[in-house]
């Protein structure tokens, strides 16, 4: 049995905690009830105490005049919290107590430029609106879903900008319908699926297919949970970003997490703190920029393939193995290296599959010795795969700007269907219109008409066992197309470019299945999940 030391409590200070501890007696319990300043600072000053956490809740936190009854429970020592981060930001400087306390924040009808914004950080989670699964052709108040950037507000093009983009969000909305018909006379539904899943899995093949239609500035929810430091860093790189959307949302943001976490907040917008960390990043893009187009214009731009590997390490594969052996053995890592490169192809092939296992799903994933080694992949593809793909945050992901230059996607069913001269035409009129805005010298505005069906060109660069998780994921059967054709192209690239062909055979659950409804296998599997707990539920009554 575990053995640990018990602390005694007296009755009051149990009842005084009883409310905000899941635990009175054993060494593992959680906080409840507790502002996020509150549990934030607690921790902090947990980490230079002797104390025991509940302890020092109860000397330090519970303060007497708290104590009175009426008090609400999530004022429990807020004024020793929000001294103690002043004392600890301004004085000590310590940045790792704003890891302390986090905020679920919903950022409602954000563009798609903005979400990619709001989703860069790496360490916070998100939640972002379906484009396959919400369909966009309602007009709530009367407007199709999509935002008119401020840039454009009181000037000629607010007009043609607003008449394009209705064209735009009409032909989806238009074919929206004909398109499910098209794909119920192609998939007839089976016999062993509910009329439920079918409906949602046409409709999801449907919404996959127009997409494509939906410019940039179509606007979607999305939900953060994140750090306030996490916070603090999103806003700082908001408020130097060079769109207004962007600025104006990290000012609405401040407001509302100041509400909540004001203390982890309070260097956003001060002089000499945040304001000037904010001006260093926009001196430095704009510095960068003068430079790129002093010293690139006259560049030619070669016509480039879905995907190019453009960098990687030869040796990669031999370093891999010498790190899966390093926490099994008391040897040097380079002793390791060089002892690995001296074995057969079948021996170090030995190693890499003890290492590996029989993974018998995609969620069993080796250690961390498949980071010995990255590589850095180049893609063109349509913004659409881009926004999935830019959600793997740990890798390392540099994207240009949207625009028409790089030409559009157009999935084969919007042909067979009939469907290909209005999907031009969008395509033309979109990108025409972006050509002016860009022209009238609106920069990055010219961003918001372009289809999500333009290519947009970025750079990943991860170690294997991030490729490991996102080609596995991302070629799955449920997967839309165009990515699934990304993480296709990876995974060839790293067992026949780079020639690590023990790293890409690790990658067993890579999915190259043709699949015609995307979503079915999906969708009967979450019916299978509803009906057992239905069932489950039935059978518990009395």
């Amino acid at each position: 049995m575990l053995e640990f030391v018990h602390e005694e409590f007296s009755d009051e200070e149990r009842r005084l905690l009883a409310p905000y501890v899941t635990n009175l007696d054993g060494p593992v319990f959680a906080l409840a009830n507790l502002s996020e300043t509150v549990k934030g600072a607690l921790f902090a000053r947990y980490s230079r105490s002797p104390k025991s956490l509940r302890r020092l809740f109860l000397d330090e936190f519970a303060e007497p005049a708290e104590r009175s009854a009426g008090a609400a429970e999530a004022a429990v020592g807020e004024r020793h919290a929000e001294e103690l981060y002043g004392r600890i930001f301004f004085e000590y400087g310590d940045d790792s107590v704003a890891q302390l306390g986090g905020v679920h924040l919903a950022c409602e009808q954000a563009s798609q430029l903005l979400g990619r914004v709001l989703e860069r950080g790496r360490l916070a989670a998100y939640l972002e609106q379906s484009t396959r699964y919400v369909p966009y052709d309602d007009r709530p108040a009367g407007r199709w879903r999509f935002r008119t950037p401020s840039e454009l507000e009181d000037t000629a093009l607010a007009a043609p900008y607003r008449a394009a983009l209705d064209r735009a969000f009409e032909t989806y909305a238009r074919w929206l319908g004909p398109l499910q018909a098209f794909f119920r006379e192609r998939f007839p539904r089976q016999a062993e699926d509910s009329d439920f899943v079918y409906r949602m899995t046409i409709r999801a093949k449907a919404c996959d297919t127009l997409r494509g239609l939906l410019p940039a500035a179509t606007v979607s929810n999305v939900g953060i949970f994140a750090t306030g430091q996490s916070y603090e860093h999103l806003l700082l790189r908001m408020r130097a970003h060079p769109l207004r959307e962007v600025r104006e949302y990290g000012d609405l943001m401040l407001v509302e997490l100041r509400k909540v976490i004001p203390a982890f907040l309070r260097r956003v917008d001060l002089e000499g703190r945040g304001m000037a960390w904010s001006r260093y990043l926009e001196e430095r893009r704009k510095a960068t920029a003068e430079r790129a187009e002093t010293f690139l214009a006259d560049v030619p731009d070669p016509p480039r393939p879905l995907v190019t590997l453009t960098d990687f390490d030869p040796d990669g594969e031999l370093k891999v193995t010498a790190a899966c052996l390093y926490e099994e053995t008391h040897l040097p890592d380079d002793v390791l290296l060089e002892r690995v490169r001296a074995l057969s192809a079948g021996e170090r092939g030995a190693i890499l599959s003890a290492a590996v296992g029989t993974r018998e799903n995609r969620r069993h994933r080796p250690g961390r010795a498949f980071e010995r080694t990255g590589y850095r992949f180049e893609v063109l593809c349509d913004y659409g795969a881009f926004r999935d793909l830019q959600r793997h945050r740990p890798l390392t992901i540099q994207w240009q700007e949207l625009t028409p230059r790089h030409g559009y996607e157009t999935p084969p069913e919007v042909d067979e269907a009939g469907a290909r001269a209005e999907w031009d035409g969008v395509m033309a009129e979109c990108a025409d219109l972006s050509t002016r805005i860009r022209e009238a010298g609106l920069g990055p505005a010219a961003q918001y008409p372009v289809p999500m069906a333009h290519r947009i060109r970025f750079v990943m660069q991860m170690n294997a066992r991030e490729a490991m998780h996102l080609i596995e994921l991302r070629s799955s059967p449920q997967g839309h197309p165009a990515y699934r054709s990304v993480a296709h192209e990876l995974h060839r690239m790293i067992g026949e470019v780079a020639g690590h062909r023990g790293i890409a055979a690790a990658m067993r659950h890579v999915d190259r299945s043709a699949v015609d409804l995307e979503r079915l296998a999906a969708e009967r599997r979450t019916d299978e999940r509803r009906r057992a707990r239905r069932a489950g539920t039935a059978g518990s009554s009395p």
